[in-house]
């Protein structure tokens, strides 16, 4: 087969990103006119982290494109626990304020989990707040995190069923691996949870019918590790001089995957139109 006919395989978050933008603009459409009310999502970035800085740029982009309104709080690096606290308080109380993202990582003198649950459950529109995890572990998913759902939807998306399928994580973090397993096994399927201290990866990986690869180690995933028709996510990302690299070896990889998410342009703007739904959703529920 020709590299071209590759084309199908490939699963575009940019193209599936765009559909739930639009989804979204149509939803902030309604409850503005229905009830007045502008969906607000605050960001709250502590430092000058290059990367951070870009990540906040893009979705303060995004929520230009859906009309959703947006407002950046930067802090300086030596700002206290204190000072983000109640920061955090204030945006709480905040009517105009639906959804508040804490952008990670924080400075190394921050405690990010005392911050991110000091978010009221009700705006935490990145799902990290202990409330919602909760909530999600025992099947009653709402705002989730962001990566996990975009890779549900987009299972959804192009028909992949998921009930009694192997799935395997590689990677056991708070963002993405520990509610994306959650997420398979509240659609009955069976799971696998690989990370740096797995004996044998690739007996792992190559029982995967679903495989999604969180570790942040470039090309971890080689043809050899995967079986043929499998589904694979590369959530993924290492920046080098000549470019940015996933987790899976993906020119070699995708001769071998029914589907398969590139890096760059796969799992990350599915991420930020989820984001943008979860704001959204949180403002559909405000009182």
């Amino acid at each position: 087969m020709s590299d071209e006919g590759y084309e199908s395989r490939i699963i575009d978050g940019k193209v599936l990103a765009k559909k739930i933008e639009d989804e979204v603009e149509s939803g902030v459409k309604a409850l503005v006119s229905g009830r007045g009310v502008t969906p607000g999502l605050a960001t709250v970035l502590v430092g000058d982290d290059p990367a951070s800085k870009m990540y906040v740029r893009l979705k303060h982009k995004a929520c230009e494109r859906v009309g959703i309104r947006a407002e950046d709080h930067f802090l300086p690096a030596e700002t206290s626990q204190e000072e983000l606290i109640s920061l955090i308080n204030t945006l709480n109380k905040d009517k105009n304020v639906h959804g508040i993202l804490l952008q990670l990582p924080l400075p190394k003198h921050l405690f990010p989990q005392e911050a991110m649950e000091a978010i009221a459950p009700e705006k935490d529109a990145d799902g990290f707040h202990p409330y919602n995890m909760g909530k999600l572990m025992i099947g009653d998913e709402g705002l989730v995190p962001c990566t996990p759902h975009g890779v549900i939807r987009a299972l959804e998306e192009y028909n992949v069923p998921i009930k009694g399928k192997n799935v395997v994580i590689v990677g056991h973090s708070n963002v993405v691996g520990k509610p994306m397993a959650a997420m398979f096994l509240n659609r009955n399927a069976t799971v696998s949870v690989c990370h740096v201290f797995t004996d044998d990866l690739k007996k792992y990986t190559l029982g995967a019918d679903i495989l999604v690869v969180a570790a942040g180690v470039k090309h971890l995933i080689k043809a050899d590790m995967v079986k043929e028709g499998a589904v694979i996510f590369d959530v993924g990302i290492t920046q080098e001089k000549d470019g940015v690299y996933g987790d899976v070896d993906f020119e070699n990889v995708i001769k071998k995957a029914a589907l398969i998410t590139p890096v760059p342009g796969g799992v990350g703007p599915l991420t930020v139109a989820i984001l943008m739904k979860h704001v959204l959703s949180c403002a559909e529920t405000s009182f």
